[in-house]
């Protein structure tokens, strides 16, 4: 009868370690399309490597498979060679990776963009101020009061969209018109149902009216390319395209009763 080998315990946990580390690789540059950045997998690995030592390690009998041969690799004068040429290529590898990590980087420092920054309580627009808390769209109502109507302020308010917001943020309001790629960062996508779809129609007015400018300076900074647009609409104009928003959108405005 034909005794199989087993593969060695240090080459197992060696092939173990490398097929996670190119797995996490693959996945994520060649299946996913996303760079995962060297200090995330950096972090994995060290997790991988502590969890396989520890199943490596977890009995006496498998410890000394693991170690025996890295005892018989230092102690053995036969391996004297072999021994050679690992002291010179671990401690080799082991500078190239931190010589890599301390080169300066010359790509652009990642920005993390806040989408919905946190409104204040209170705001100034068009002359006057206005509680957010408890600010309300006031052609919202006709929704429901005059179907008619409410299709007329939705119409306009396409208008002032066509005419001053489908630049940026698209004619099919996905932030992808004309101007978005020049902008840094790019529109935001309406039909996403991580934009306005999370909102009150309260905050899209603050938004729209004060622009990124109006951002609060807490935390900041924040990214934003919004123009105020107080300074070229109306508040009847705000107040339409926002109804047109959400309807060709086809969400509802979260409301402070459903909170």
């Amino acid at each position: 009868m034909i005794k199989k080998r087993r593969i060695p315990r240090l080459l197992q946990l060696v092939l173990i370690v490398a097929g996670v580390y190119f797995g996490f690789i693959l996945t994520f540059d060649v299946i996913l399309g996303q760079l995962i950045p060297k200090s995330l997998l950096t972090m994995y690995m060290f997790f991988v490597i502590t969890g396989v030592l520890m199943v490596f390690t977890f009995t006496e009998e498998s410890t000394r498979e693991l170690i025996d041969p890295i005892k018989a690799l230092v102690e053995d004068p036969s391996k004297k060679v072999l021994r050679n040429i690992v002291f010179v290529i671990v401690p080799l590898l082991a500078g190239i990776y931190t010589y890599s990590s301390l080169l300066p980087s010359f790509e652009a420092p990642v920005e993390l963009r806040t989408i919905h920054p946190a409104p204040p309580s209170k705001m100034k627009a068009y002359g006057k101020r206005f509680d957010l808390a408890t600010l309300e769209n006031p052609y919202r109502k006709y929704e429901k009061e005059d179907p008619d109507k409410f299709r007329e302020l939705v119409r306009e308010g396409g208008d002032v969209y066509i005419k001053g917001c489908q630049y940026c943020h698209g004619d099919k309001l996905d932030g992808k018109g004309p101007y978005a790629a020049g902008l840094n960062p790019t529109p935001l996508n309406f039909q996403d149902v991580g934009t306005i779809a999370q909102l009150q129609e309260s905050y899209i007015f603050w938004r729209i009216a004060t622009g990124g400018p109006g951002l609060p300076a807490e935390a900041a900074p924040w990214i934003s390319s919004m123009p105020i647009w107080e300074d070229f609409l109306s508040e009847d104009e705000t107040w339409k395209v926002i109804l047109f928003l959400y309807d060709y959108t086809g969400h509802q405005p979260r409301s402070w009763e459903h909170e």
